[in-house]
C-alpha cells in the first residue's frame, strides 16, 4: 500500500508532494476527508506512539496550552481524532513503513525508497 495524508493548505506539504515521486499513491487531504479512527490506529501500528504522530507546532496546541499538560497516549489519540491540525504532516505509508512529518531526514529517507 502507498498512501499519503496531507493538508492542501500547507505550503510544506505541497512542496514535499512536488518533490517526492507520488505516482501510485492514494492521496487523502485530511481537512476535507478526515482520518478515521481505524486509519489512525493503522498509523500507530507502524510507529512507536500516538505522540510521534502528534503535531506540537499546531497553533491550537499553543492556544489550548497543551504543552503544560501531562498528556498520555490516549490524549494524543483523542486530540488527533478530534482535530485534523493535530496530525503531524505529511504522513506517508509505503507498505509497512511510515514517514511522519517534514524533517529533512524523513523526506530524504522517503525519497530513497520511492525515488
Amino acid at each position: 500500500m502507498k498512501k499519503v495524508y496531507f493538508l492542501q493548505t500547507c505550503d510544506t506539504c505541497r512542496r514535499i508532494l512536488k518533490d517526492v515521486n507520488i505516482d501510485g499513491f492514494e492521496k487523502q487531504e485530511i481537512k476535507t476527508n478526515p482520518i478515521t479512527v481505524a486509519q489512525l490506529e493503522e498509523m500507530r501500528e507502524l510507529t512507536d506512539s500516538y505522540e510521534s504522530l502528534f503535531n506540537k507546532r499546531a497553533k491550537l496546541y499553543r492556544e489550548m496550552d497543551l504543552k503544560n499538560q501531562n498528556l498520555k497516549e490516549v490524549d494524543y489519540k483523542q486530540y488527533i481524532s478530534d482535530e485534523y491540525t493535530f496530525l503531524k504532516r505529511p504522513v506517508f505509508i509505503v507498505d509497512n513503513q511510515i514517514f511522519i512529518g517534514n524533517s529533512k531526514k524523513v523526506v530524504e529517507n522517503l525519497k530513497e525508497l520511492v525515488g
